[in-house]
């Protein structure tokens, strides 16, 4: 394999914790680029947001996620937002596989914790739906795969990733 594994989907979709077992079941490197982004600032992306914004946040997506692309081949979990950019997702398409892991967002609902996903503060499962909608579409045009996330803890999608 030549290119990167990028993981786009919503928040607790499943993209690091697949991504991680991919990986493995790959022998290649894993790369998350919200952990990469809160270790160069320094701070939770909770805080990124809280003071200097989300404009802010996707900037240092971007930097994060062209360094990625920069790297020998890797499984890259990215943020759920990555796709708001045409950048981002042409750079991923030039330079790897995009594979969309869809998870109803039902299932999300009783696994994402509130207090590290800014964008879902107030009511989680009245956000996911909004931020399905919005970007639902986005991540169909980035996506070469789409991967649908029902079972437990992503039971089934790595063999059904393997195939790469």
């Amino acid at each position: 394999m030549k290119q990167h594994i990028y993981l786009v989907g919503l928040p607790g979709s499943g993209k690091t914790t697949l991504g991680k077992a991919l990986a493995a079941s790959l022998a290649l490197p894993f790369a998350d680029v919200d952990a990469r982004i809160e270790t160069l600032a320094g701070m939770p992306i909770t805080q990124i947001f809280a003071e200097q914004g989300e404009e802010a946040f996707r900037r240092m997506e971007s930097e994060t996620l062209a360094q990625c692309a920069a790297e020998s081949p890797q499984v890259i979990a990215t943020g759920g937002g990555v796709v708001l950019r045409g950048a981002n997702v042409a750079l991923m398409r030039a330079t790897g596989t995009v594979m969309w892991i869809d998870r109803p967002v039902d299932h999300i609902v009783g696994d994402v914790r509130q207090d590290t996903r800014p964008l879902l503060a107030g009511d989680a499962a009245e956000r996911l739906r909004v931020l399905y909608a919005e970007r639902e579409p986005l991540y169909r045009a980035a996506a070469h795969l789409r991967l649908e996330n029902v079972g437990t803890e992503g039971q089934g999608l790595i063999s059904a990733l393997a195939f790469l």
